[in-house]
């Protein structure tokens, strides 16, 4: 008998699904299936009393509360975001339950409260999702294995703007911090249980 891809005290941990992101391009998975596979792992998880996490990242106008630090990538610090771009899709259709996170940087971890939530929780295990697979939530599953929770990411609830990034991130990186599965995957264990 294998190894249960679950643990009895598993949270589904979404990344950055807000209105700015989801509009971009991504690879291999559209950002509509992202989003349609996240949501109905969302809605799995709150129909059997586990948590969802929703994380978004945002900043203030003027950017200051940004990550700081010289980088080599032309992208400026400062932009002008529209009004309404760092909201969660509607599609994910935020229950009272959720737990909301904002972050200021790739992770979810550093800097917010994610941890204690899910230490509150009793949380040993974290599911992600989310855009994009080699930013945030390659930087949430760093974290999250560092501070000792099994992590599972689910390789097509995620995708990224750049393929080759996306499959390092699930091909090499993710395998040695946890496991990779579908949402299938996922599915079908929360049903046996």
């Amino acid at each position: 008998m294998s190894a249960p891809l679950l643990d009895p005290h598993t949270a589904l941990v979404v990344i950055d699904l807000q209105r700015g992101v989801v509009g971009m391009p991504t690879l291999p998975h559209t950002s509509e299936e992202v989003v349609r596979n996240s949501a109905t792992l969302a809605a799995a998880f709150r129909a059997h009393n586990l948590p969802v996490v929703l994380v978004r990242v945002s900043f203030s106008a003027d950017g200051v509360d940004a990550a700081p630090g010289r980088i080599t990538d032309t992208m400026p610090k400062r932009l002008n975001f529209p009004e309404g771009w760092d909201e969660i899709v509607d599609e994910l259709e935020v229950a009272p339950t959720d737990i909301p996170i904002t972050k200021r940087q790739w992770g979810a971890f550093y800097g917010t409260e994610l941890d204690l939530q899910l230490r509150r929780r009793g949380i040993t295990e974290i599911v992600l999702t989310g855009i994009s697979t080699s930013i945030g939530v390659e930087s949430t599953a760093r974290a999250a294995h560092e501070h000792g929770y099994n992590v599972v990411v689910v390789e097509d609830a995620v995708a990224d703007r750049d393929l080759d990034s996306h499959t390092h991130s699930t091909t090499k990186i993710f395998p040695r911090i946890g496991l990779v599965a579908s949402t299938e995957a996922v599915l079908k264990e929360l049903e046996s249980r």
